[in-house]
Parts: C-alpha cells; structure tokens; sequence
C-alpha cells in the first residue's frame, strides 16, 4: 500500500507539527509532502526524512514572507501529485485537505481546526496590527477563501479532530462528522523535580490569539514572578508592558526548558487553544497548569486536581486564579498518570482502530512497537 501524509506547511514548529510527525512514523515508509518546508521548523523525528514540496518552496522571501503569501497555497495543494497513492493522512489546520488524491484512494484528514484565520477573522484581527488598506481589503479576499475551504472539506473521506471542540466546528462549518483522536503527547518531554522554584511559567509561540498578554499583565499587576519561554512577533509589545516580576528568556535549550518547567509553581495558559498539547506535557513533570475555561482545555485538565481555571480573559481573573491556586496542594503522581493518557502510544493505538474500522487495511499497527534509535517507541510494521 502506497502512502502519503501530507502537512499544510511547515513554517512554525507547533502542536500540528508534532501530529504530523507522529502520523508519518506510526506507518510504514510513506511519502511526505507539504506546500513549503524549512527543515528548523521540522520536528526532530522528521527533519532529515525526503520531502516533496510545492512551486511556492522556490518563491522569493518564503522564509520570511510565508504568510502573506496566504492566497497561493490552495493553488499550491493542486500541485501536489498524489495520484499515485491509496492512503492519503492531511494534517491541517488550512489547506493541505484540500489536496487532489486517486478515485481509488482513502483520503482521512486530521483537522487541527477548521482555517482559524478564515472562520474567526473579526476576532483574529482585532489583535493584530493590520493598517485601513489592510482591514479593507482582507474581508473581500477571505470570504473567498471561505468558499474554498468549504469546497475543500469535501475532498476528505473521513475527518479526525484532535479534540470535541473542533468536531463541532467541523460539524457547524464543513457539515462533516468527525472522530476524536486526541493529539500524541510526549511524556517523557519534562520529568520530575523535587526543587521547587517560586514562578509560573509561559511556553509558547508569541502570537496573539495566545493571549499571552494576560499572563504577562496579571504577574505584573499581582507581583508574582513569571518566566516566559518562546518568541513570536508578540515579543516586543509584550516586553513594552511587562513588570519587574516578568521575565523573557525566548527560545531555550530543550535542557533549560526543562529545568525551568520542572521546577515552576504551574503553567499559565491563557488562550482559548483548540486543544492545547503544552499542559499535558507540563503534567507529566508534575507541574498543574491554571488555564483560561474555553476550548480544549476542558477535555484535558481535571479542575482542582491537575490544575485550575479562570473565567475571564481579563489579568484580574487570571491574577484571582493566581490567588486560589496558592491556597491548593497538588500531587505529581496524580499528574504524571494524567499526562499518560495521552501518549504517543495511547494516539498510535486510537488511529490504528479508527483506520481498521473504516476499512484501512493495517494488520499489525499499533500492536507491535521498537524502539527506534532517537528513543521514541515505534511501530514494527504494516501489511497491507
């Protein structure tokens, strides 16, 4: 059985980028596409592996560029030769679903969200610094992608979503069902520490729609200690607004990362995530998480036992939940046991028995597992 998995891009190295991987390495020797690829943006596990791309790889400044460029990539997907393959898995949280594929062949998406940027414009642009010419044009320019994104959701078979909150998003916009597969997450990424430090942490990309500015407001206004691990175009702003208490390390080892995260009082997570990866991982050093109460965070904290939530998205909200947190007792192992129900194992085996059930021939998946040489546990094999 000839195999393809297909991710939108891979321009940032997020949540998405981690499922693409581990859907690449549960099967045996597929093909990897994805409209553009820069390799530091690859996850370690598939930064080496062969990569075919699109025409938009080539175009002048992509590395800087790539999202302007936002109007090419339906047309970029077209180009994207999978004619020859009976399994096609789309990772997407854009475009990559919308890819072309064999009358004969299974095509299943996993949907990260319906395109965020298309379905939730008014409120992604509040938070971004675009101009009146901007602001104008964008709204005539994305009800056209609209129309393409609903087109696109039809070429999938099946649809997986990584959490009940964007199943119904797919449900309300692409009128689509959806199985819910919750992402892979790796446990074994911040381990336990009997120190502990005096300060919440951030990690995470600065973009906006993170709401990151809540946290850095809140320990500024309440005086707790926060350190802030990340870049992203949010840097400076939020650097412009931030106490003493508050400080930005940007991106770090992944040996600091996990000193720093192993010895914090909690993870603050203030967005509103479609699932949301960092808090389980966060869980599995033992480390509760105090997060906005929306979204995938929902399905993937236990309130008052792996951590607690704020019902505002304000800094006086956050900073109470702050205050209430201090006042609990929290149990590592309780976390730690929590964080393992979503391992890359536990995923494996999930997306073996949705394949089966639709009628993907895959003997073998999810039963027989390695180690491969980089530590992960992998799959011994498939047979058609």
């Amino acid at each position: 059985m000839k195999i393809a998995v297909v991710h939108d891009y891979f321009t940032q190295l997020g949540g998405a980028e981690k499922v693409a991987e581990q859907l690449y390495r549960m099967l045996p020797d597929p093909s990897l596409f994805a409209t553009v690829a820069f390799r530091k943006c690859m996850p370690a596990g598939i930064s080496n592996v062969p990569i075919q791309t699109s025409w938009m790889q080539k175009l002048p400044g992509i590395e800087k560029y790539y999202r302007l460029y936002f109007l090419l990539y339906p047309f970029a997907v077209n180009d994207l030769d999978l004619s020859s393959y009976e399994l096609v898995l789309s990772s997407s949280s854009g475009y990559a679903k919308g890819v072309t594929t064999s009358r004969d062949a299974v095509h299943v998406c996993y949907c990260h969200t319906p395109m965020r940027w298309a379905w939730n414009f008014d409120s992604y642009s509040e938070r971004e610094s675009f101009g009146f010419s901007q602001r104008t044009l964008l709204p005539m320019l994305i009800s056209g992608l609209q129309r393409w994104d609903r087109d696109a959701s039809r070429q999938p078979d099946h649809f997986v979503a990584n959490s009940k909150v964007v199943a119904e998003r797919i449900r309300r916009i692409y009128g689509r069902s959806a199985e819910v597969i919750h992402p892979p997450i790796d446990v074994d990424r911040f381990r336990f520490s009997e120190e502990r430090g005096d300060y919440y942490v951030v990690l995470s990309r600065l973009v906006s729609y993170k709401r990151i500015d809540l946290a850095v407001r809140a320990c500024s206004e309440f005086k707790k200690k926060l350190i802030v691990l990340g870049d992203g175009p949010d840097r400076k702003s939020l650097e412009a607004v931030a106490g003493p208490t508050v400080q930005f390390l940007g991106r770090v080892s992944d040996a600091d990362a996990e000193r720093i995260v192993a010895r914090c009082k909690a993870l603050l997570f203030p967005g509103e995530e479609d699932f949301g990866m960092v808090p389980l991982e966060v869980a599995a050093a033992g480390r509760p998480t105090i997060a906005f109460r929306a979204g995938g965070a929902l399905e993937t904290i236990i309130e008052n036992c792996t951590g607690l939530f704020f019902d505002q998205q304000t800094p006086e909200s956050l900073g109470d939940a702050m205050e209430r947190f201090e006042l609990h007792q929290w149990s590592p192992d309780v976390l730690r046991n929590h964080s393992e129900q979503f391992g890359v194992d536990v995923f494996r085996d999930r997306f073996a028995v949705f394949l089966r059930r639709i009628g993907v021939p895959v003997e073998g998946l999810g039963e027989r597992r390695h180690k491969d040489e980089s530590g992960f546990t992998a799959l011994a094999g498939v047979r058609a």
